[in-house]
């Protein structure tokens, strides 16, 4: 069984390495929305929280994205009881509770987005991406083509994630996503989409740290103290989260109804 799920892990690779060219892509409005001084919005509910978490922040990236992590939609470790996995999976086809997370930042043409999930059927992360795009703002899905487009979508119009992208990345995990078929065991195990998910991150992480590298403006990277030294790690970490609370504030300075703190006179 090891063997066999490094195998498909290996061909997971191979699917990631064909879209070097939509990575090249991502990267560059990601790059474009970060040096204009703006954010790169990552949603995703359920596991593809993993994903957005992946993005930043964690050793080897650095600030430019926005993680919007919902807890009622991604908090699973109860399980069971309050806060627990049914209501989180009832939640994330609630129609309107996208809008509602969405209303708290300021969007802009400038920014871009990057919205993960599985199937692309559910419908939080469908209505994300499309309010994304009403705004004006670029959106790359992740999800799993083979498993999306056997999927039913959960809304009444039967659209799905890919429906509201400008760019499509594939993760390369099959339908259902688990990847093994165990003798004597009539279900899969082991599912794909997290190890294919995590190398389009980071494939699009570097590629956009070179970007804005050779843009002059290089990224103030998260870094262990065992690479960079004790005291440049502290720097990095300081001045890293202080670029993030200055971009999130661009996000929160004029959202919703004007109030006399708005005013830039003020």
């Amino acid at each position: 069984m090891i063997q066999q799920y490094i195998q498909k892990c290996r061909q997971i690779l191979d699917t990631v390495d064909a879209q070097t060219p939509q990575l090249e892509k991502a990267a560059q409005w990601f790059a474009d929305a970060i040096l204009a001084g703006r954010m790169v919005h990552v949603f995703g509910s359920g596991h593809s929280r993993i994903m957005v978490e992946e993005m930043w922040p964690r050793y080897g990236s650095f600030p430019g994205f926005n993680p919007i992590v919902e807890l009622s939609l991604t908090f699973h470790n109860l399980v069971v009881g309050a806060n627990g996995q049914r209501q989180a999976m009832f939640l994330e086809n609630v129609p309107g509770f996208a809008d509602r997370i969405l209303r708290n930042y300021d969007l802009s043409d400038q920014d871009a987005a990057l919205v993960i999930s599985s199937s692309g059927c559910n419908i939080v992360p469908i209505e994300m991406a499309e309010l994304f795009q009403q705004r004006g703002v670029k959106v790359v899905a992740l999800i799993t083509k083979e498993h999306s487009e056997k999927s039913t979508s959960k809304r009444p119009d039967g659209k799905k994630l890919g429906d509201f992208a400008d760019l499509i990345l594939d993760t390369g995990a099959p339908v259902g996503d688990a990847m093994l078929m165990v003798p004597g065991l009539d279900t899969p195990v082991a599912p794909g989409s997290t190890v294919g998910g995590a190398v389009l991150i980071n494939c699009i992480k570097a590629e956009v740290a070179r970007l804005l590298t050779e843009a002059g403006r290089p990224p103030k990277v998260l870094s262990a103290g065992v690479v960079v030294g004790a005291e440049r790690a502290v720097e990095l970490f300081e001045s890293a989260y202080d670029e993030h609370a200055h971009r999130l504030a661009k996000l929160y300075a004029n959202v919703g109804i004007p109030s006399y703190v708005s005013q830039k006179n003020i």
